[in-house]
């Protein structure tokens, strides 16, 4: 009877912990609350320049000027996750990226994977400062291209990117579509960046849910 007791309760402690596990699976985490950027730091190449104007909110949208150059970086580093953002050109199409991956120290351009939203080019992997996968196989070229046609909707529409983070492999979904897929990663972990890269773009309902 005493054994079987142990074992009952091994049992009952070994299911606490796997529903404890599951609970974290599929959470969503909020990375900007549609109020403020709190939750967020910045790097800019001009260091003069106050961030607070060229990062700001407006009924629940972040809006990034493009210049000068540089980016908004989530305080906490993550793996394992799917990404869900929004984004929109407000009037001219032109160039900006979601990094993953990304490596501290903070630097214009940072050890990490960029996930291209350059009008046209949305889905492309730019492999940037040391970070490698095995879909670029032309070590002299840091672009792995997008598998697709462009899936991107017109200025003043919402797109939406989804980013899939599990061990080293990345998947890029643009409004839907499986636009690239990179293995092999020789980065697993690390920040999350909006990217401030040439004019005006909008972001919005940025959150994350967590992979087992």
């Amino acid at each position: 009877m005493k054994k079987f007791s142990i074992v009952l309760s091994l049992l009952i402690l070994i299911s606490a912990v796997s529903s404890q596990a599951s609970g974290q699976e599929g959470r969503k985490t909020m990375l900007f609350n549609g109020k403020n950027l709190k939750n967020w730091a910045f790097h800019l190449r001009d260091a003069t320049v106050d961030p607070a104007g060229v990062f700001t909110v407006n009924n629940g949208v972040i809006r990034i000027k493009g210049e000068p150059f540089g980016y908004m970086r989530t305080k906490k580093a993550y793996s394992d996750y799917n990404l869900h953002l929004e984004w929109r050109w407000p009037v001219e199409p032109t160039n900006s990226g979601v990094f993953i991956h990304v490596q501290l120290p903070d630097t214009i351009w940072p050890k990490c994977f960029e996930c291209q939203l350059k009008a046209g080019s949305a889905g492309d992997f730019v492999c940037m400062n040391g970070s490698d996968m095995k879909e670029r196989t032309d070590k002299s070229n840091r672009v792995v291209k997008k598998s697709k046609d462009s899936s991107e909707k017109t200025p003043g529409e919402w797109n939406t990117l989804e980013i899939k983070c599990r061990g080293d492999e990345i998947e890029i979904y643009v409004n839907g579509v499986l636009q690239n897929r990179g293995t092999g990663t020789n980065l697993t972990s690390g920040h999350i960046c909006l990217q401030s890269e040439g004019k005006d773009i909008e972001f919005r309902n940025v959150w994350l849910t967590r992979l087992k």
